[in-house]
């Protein structure tokens, strides 16, 4: 059986650049695994998001989702969805209508039941008929999660899905995840600069530097492998030197 998600000696070059955005990065995720993809500003932790979406050709090496590539869109969409806390929903549609309509582009079946069942585990069941402008961003967040979740994907996406929310409300999101990753078994790659989020909630961890693979592993066994008290500290080692945690350890 095909892997979720399999990225092989992936290269991206902007044309400006004169070095890779993302340099030779390989790593894979699991059936019912979530993998956080970590790094400073300019790690190229976008870039292979892009890359993975089919947003991005890229400039050598490969992506597969379920063995397929990306551009291959009929075989991959009904498996794959993504959610991001920079990508807005139309803001005078209401709850319901933008979930309907994004139900009919996924041929979602039994579409109404299926929105109606989200909006009670994403606790969005009051804003039903309120216009998206007028939501929270926690509330617009666990929208945009809802949306993704209406073709019941096998690899979830998410792109910083807590990092405009108060410490509550991203903690409730988590939990939401976490339980809808544990009931439906799905994938899930994971990108945050919440440390202690991504000790957590993630089983194991890629962490980019400049956009090289420095290393992989349960975020635990990564900590203890460079000699840091938290993930937190190692990332602004990373941050700070990318020279010295080379150093320290060699890239996995």
């Amino acid at each position: 059986m095909s892997l979720p998600l399999q990225v092989k000696e992936l290269v991206y070059s902007y044309p400006a650049s004169q070095s890779p955005a993302v340099d030779r990065i390989s790593f894979d995720v699991r059936p019912g695994e979530i993998v956080g993809l970590l790094g400073p500003n300019g790690a190229g932790k976008t870039t292979t998001l892009h890359m993975v979406l089919g947003l991005l050709l890229p400039t050598r090496g490969e992506v597969r989702i379920f063995g397929q590539k990306p551009t291959d869109r009929g075989a991959v969409l009904s498996r794959l969805n993504f959610a991001s806390v920079d990508v807005q929903l139309p803001s005078n549609l209401t709850v319901f209508e933008a979930l309907d309509i994004f139900g009919r582009l996924y041929s979602t079946p039994d579409r109404r039941s299926v929105i109606d069942g989200w909006l009670k585990k994403l606790d969005l069941e009051r804003f039903r008929s309120q216009r998206i402008g007028s939501l929270s961003a926690g509330e617009h967040m666990r929208l945009k999660i809802g949306k993704a979740l209406l073709n019941d994907p096998d690899l979830l996406v998410l792109d910083e899905p807590t990092l405009s929310l108060d410490p509550a409300m991203a903690e409730q999101v988590r939990s939401i995840l976490k339980e809808i990753q544990r009931e439906r078994g799905m994938a899930m790659l994971h990108t945050s600069h919440n440390m202690h989020e991504v000790e957590t909630f993630c089983d194991r961890i890629v962490f980019l530097h400049r956009g090289k693979k420095l290393a992989e592993g349960a975020p635990e066994a990564v900590v203890k492998r460079f000699g840091s008290s938290s993930l937190q500290e190692l990332f602004i080692r990373v941050a700070k030197s990318g020279e010295l945690f080379a150093e320290e350890g060699k890239p996995s």
